[in-house]
């Protein structure tokens, strides 16, 4: 990315999210991970002058070298280091036999094994 252009903290959002191994954004414990603007809040997505960090729930199995790639992907080329905290893992996509059009997505965490 050439000096002096503005990185635009929507596309990224959706350019992670759309990613297969990334269940979504993650603002972190304290929700410290986002990006303020006039208005409104984009959690996951921090940018600052000489770094990028971007907080994500993977998708299980996807290893956390495969997810950091994918973000990394997501946010294409820029003048500065991008970090990808990894905030949770979800389990896999499932279609369940009763409703084959449904996606089901379950988050594991500490309170929940």
């Amino acid at each position: 990315m050439s000096p002096g252009v503005e990185i635009d903290a929507d596309r990224i959002a959706a350019a992670v999210q759309a990613r297969p191994h990334i269940a979504g954004l993650h603002s972190g414990r304290f929700g410290e991970i986002a990006t303020l603007l006039r208005g409104r809040r984009i959690p996951g997505i921090r940018i600052r002058d000489d770094e990028i960090t971007i907080g994500v729930t993977g998708r299980y199995p996807a290893t956390a070298v495969e997810i950091g790639d994918d973000v990394r992907t997501a946010v294409g080329p820029v003048d500065r280091p991008v970090h990808v905290r990894i905030g949770d893992i979800a389990a896999p996509v499932a279609l369940t036999a009763d409703e084959p059009e449904t996606v089901r997505d379950v988050t594991l965490s500490k309170e929940n094994p």
